[in-house]
């Protein structure tokens, strides 16, 4: 067990970029609009055979649960959320007809919101829609998040038959005092059906999510948590900090900050996450999943080629893509374009024969080579000069003379023990991969002084 100082959590427990996307996305402008994306694709329609992640954002729940951080629109009925879909096809043939014959899909995923929101014949005529406009690889992969809450055998039946190979399974605590303090009432026997289900339907990978850091979690109650989470042996666990941050989130605001555990009992939760999973037999991933040694994230691991994009980690090293639907990102020639975030603007644009793009950023050669450095520290915990050189043509001890002097300085990550630096690598040591948001901080060209009167981020611990 890694052995925390109560002085080290107080240097480095600070507002940090969690780096699903460098530049981050406090960074895009809407001064980058649909013009602007609509480029973008046509450069990507220059490389036909290459394969894309598609992300459909369905946005829709019936209630939307105080510790929620995702963009949801909830509605108790159905019909309000059925033209959405016909939206979504609009958008997705708005954009083919800018990427010509690039077509295929390496990774499709379905994210909320709750996708299950939808009865299945809905999804099964949504999803073959999609398919007159998309072409799945052979080896694709094709998953979708589910809530234990709303979601049926029906649900697993047909979107199985439809060759959905993944399911993520939100959970977050099972707790039902925690539960009751988020607003997310989701019994024991809800989880475990759905799981054994998913299991009997052939789903090829199932994940877990799970957070820590909620109001009302005590160690006791979240090592029960995980004792019955690791009884259903899920392929992979996907374990957040809760990010609080409710001058962003309003719904937020509904929980009492005094509730939350404090800084030192946080810690020790993310501890007993860590060496929970990992006695358990699983293999620490990133910053936050965990996946058993025989999955394909932990052979990507092995072999260094492990990457990482808005849908999570991934072994689609280098695949662009494209996103549908409200609030979704695109990362497309080194562009991110984000969709409208409020469902009026969204169908407004789209009725228009617009893209629905609201904001994004194009990425300068600086960016391209830090976001290289970062994606590497956040997924595979090493750099390797070398590698960086040959890519970008850039010495890169010249390049990044301040980093490493801010690595190395006393009392700097190196002399912490969180990081190695030698003429062939930086290297994260255990220690390392815990403060992993910390480490790639060093790296980022946007880092404020730390003076802002409100903190853009959420706490790295």
């Amino acid at each position: 067990m890694i052995r925390i100082t109560p002085e080290l959590l107080e240097r480095y427990d600070k507002p940090g970029p969690r780096y699903t996307s460098y530049p981050t996305a406090v960074e895009f402008s809407e001064s980058f609009g649909p013009t602007d994306y609509a480029g973008r694709l046509g450069a990507a329609a220059r490389r036909p055979d290459d394969p894309l992640s598609l992300y459909v954002h369905l946005p829709f729940c019936e209630a939307r649960c105080s510790f929620c951080g995702c963009h949801v629109v909830v509605a108790r009925r159905r019909s309000v959320a059925d033209v959405y879909l016909d939206r979504v096809l609009a958008e997705a043939d708005l954009v083919t007809r800018h990427l010509g014959e690039r077509r295929t899909l390496a990774q499709y995923h379905w994210g909320g919101g709750t996708p299950t929101y939808y009865t299945p014949d809905a999804l099964a005529a949504f999803h073959r829609s999609l398919l007159e406009r998309f072409e799945l690889a052979e080896d694709a992969e094709v998953a979708l998040e589910v809530d234990p809450r709303v979601t049926s055998s029906d649900h697993l039946s047909v979107v199985r038959s439809l060759g959905f190979n993944r399911l993520s399974m939100g959970v977050q605590d099972l707790d039902p005092e925690v539960q009751e303090m988020i607003g997310r009432n989701q019994t024991w026997e809800q989880t475990r059906e759905l799981h054994l289900r998913a299991r009997q339907f052939g789903f090829d990978s199932i994940n877990i999510d799970l957070i820590y850091g909620l109001p009302g979690q005590t160690i006791s109650s979240f090592t029960e948590t995980l004792q019955r989470v690791l009884e259903l042996r899920p392929d992979r666990l996907a374990v957040y900090s809760f990010a609080y941050v409710p001058w962003v989130k309003p719904n937020q605001k509904r929980i009492d900050p005094a509730t939350l555990p404090d800084r030192d009992t946080k810690f020790a939760l993310l501890a007993l996450v860590s060496d929970g999973l990992v006695s358990a037999g699983y293999r620490a991933i990133g910053m936050d999943h965990f996946a058993l040694p025989q999955d394909e994230l932990s052979l990507a691991l092995d072999e260094g080629t492990l990457s990482r994009n808005f849908m999570g980690y991934t072994t689609k090293r280098g695949t662009e893509t494209i996103a549908l639907g409200t609030s979704g990102i695109s990362e497309v020639a080194g562009a991110y374009a984000q969709n409208h975030k409020r469902l009026n603007s969204y169908y407004t644009a789209v009725d228009a024969g617009e893209l629905p793009v609201e904001r994004g950023v194009s990425l300068s050669p600086d960016d391209r080579i830090r976001r290289h450095v970062i994606t590497e520290l956040m997924c595979n915990g090493v750099v390797r000069p070398a590698a960086i050189e040959a890519e970008f043509g850039i010495d890169f001890e010249t390049y990044f003379a301040a980093e490493l002097a801010e690595l190395t300085v006393p009392g700097g990550a190196v002399a912490e023990g969180m990081v190695r630096v030698d003429g062939d690598a930086i290297i994260a040591s255990e220690l390392g991969r815990l403060f992993i948001r910390n480490v790639a901080m060093a790296f980022d060209a946007y880092r404020g002084d730390g003076t802002a009167d409100r903190p853009v981020f959420s706490r790295t611990v």
